[in-house]
């Protein structure tokens, strides 16, 4: 196999728990040469830690290394990072949130189609052969209401269940630098400076709900309309109705319950006569499978309820695997840049029906 060389941008808990491991294990597909991060003890601790031949804190050096392509994992904003990676060349993956404003995914997609490369988002749970199931059901249903539950405690409960290292190297006028450019991408997405509250729940909804926001695309593709959105626990809790094309309406769910262990995130697909239900455990888990429960009549009238076996395999590995085949075998992306689009926008959309000016 012609493995591809690759570099990691961001050496935080992401890069620790799921992508510099998830690398090395597809050892027969990646050559992980290079990591990258504003923290010299967090590049040079993951550099130990997973046998990876350089590490850097200077981006331009770390771009003129030898690799090919790059995982962008690091604290947003990411954009100019990605368009650096990819004015030099590089194929890029980059994790969710990708970009907050529609004119930062833009100038992304027009640099990789300048340069000629592959350009993933980390949209992993497309990926996820449980989400794979619900979609081939949902396929032959006659959709008529979608639900999202997602509540969410804290990363750190279950990020304790792993060896994370922090480090507290990273120069004060590099946090305060990253601070500002994240509030300047919120400002030119909205095209003002909401309330702090309205500030978080974008925020959530691009860094948290994004999975849930993606999938629902996947399912049932761009809402048509917005029928209301709700924020409330001071940006903590979002609710919000939308509407599609076959006249089927999503209500979604987002709560902060910091203090709770139990994980829930859940996708209910239904139909007049059949529901699809679809629970994942957080993403900060290593074997851990999401569960699928399909309901419905059957030929006898009976109503009866199944539980499709999942197969195992990781759908962190799996989007990697994906990645590599996009860029040795000219797969089709099914996670490109050129739709990260839709959701961005529909986040920009839902912030701006809660303030008034949707």
């Amino acid at each position: 196999m012609d493995n591809v060389r690759i570099g990691i941008v961001g050496c935080g808990a992401i890069a620790q728990v799921h992508h510099a491991p998830n690398l090395k294990e597809l050892w027969h597909l990646y050559d992980l040469n290079s990591v990258c991060d504003v923290s010299a003890r967090a590049a040079a601790h993951v550099a130990a830690r997973f046998d990876v031949p350089a590490h850097f804190t200077d981006y331009a050096a770390f771009l003129a290394s030898d690799i090919e392509a790059v995982v962008f994992c690091q604290t947003d904003p990411k954009t100019d990072y990605v368009l650096q990676a990819l004015d030099a060349g590089k194929h890029v993956f980059v994790e969710k949130p990708v970009c907050f404003n529609l004119d930062e995914i833009s100038a992304m997609v027009s640099a990789q189609e300048r340069a000629g490369v592959v350009g993933q988002a980390g949209y992993m749970k497309v990926y996820d052969p449980a989400f794979e199931v619900v979609a081939a059901e949902a396929a032959d249903m006659d959709v008529r209401f979608v639900q999202i539950h997602h509540l969410h405690p804290t990363n750190d409960l279950h990020l304790a269940q792993f060896d994370v290292q922090r480090f507290d190297d990273v120069p004060a006028a590099v946090i305060q630098e990253t601070v500002a450019a994240r509030r300047a991408a919120l400002v030119h997405a909205l095209g003002t400076a909401p309330p702090d509250g309205v500030a978080r729940a974008f925020f959530l909804l691009s860094g948290s709900m994004i999975h849930d926001l993606y999938g629902l695309r996947h399912i049932m593709g761009v809402p048509t309309r917005i029928h209301n959105v709700d924020i409330w626990q001071e940006g903590r809790a979002v609710t919000f109705q939308v509407e599609y094309a076959n006249g089927a309406r999503c209500n979604g769910t987002w709560i902060d319950l910091p203090d709770l262990w139990d994980f829930k995130e859940t996708l209910e697909v239904c139909a007049d006569d059949k529901r699809v239900t679809l629970k994942y455990p957080t993403g900060f888990s290593r074997g851990q499978l999401s569960e699928v429960t399909v309901q419905e009549i059957d030929a006898n009238g009976t109503m009866v309820a199944r539980t499709p076996a999942i197969d195992w395999a990781s759908a962190f590995i799996r989007e990697m695997q994906a990645f590599h085949g996009c860029i040795r075998e000219g797969r089709e992306c099914r996670t490109p840049l050129s739709e990260v689009h839709h959701d961005v926008g529909l986040i920009i959309n839902l912030i701006k029906s809660h303030l008034g000016n949707g």
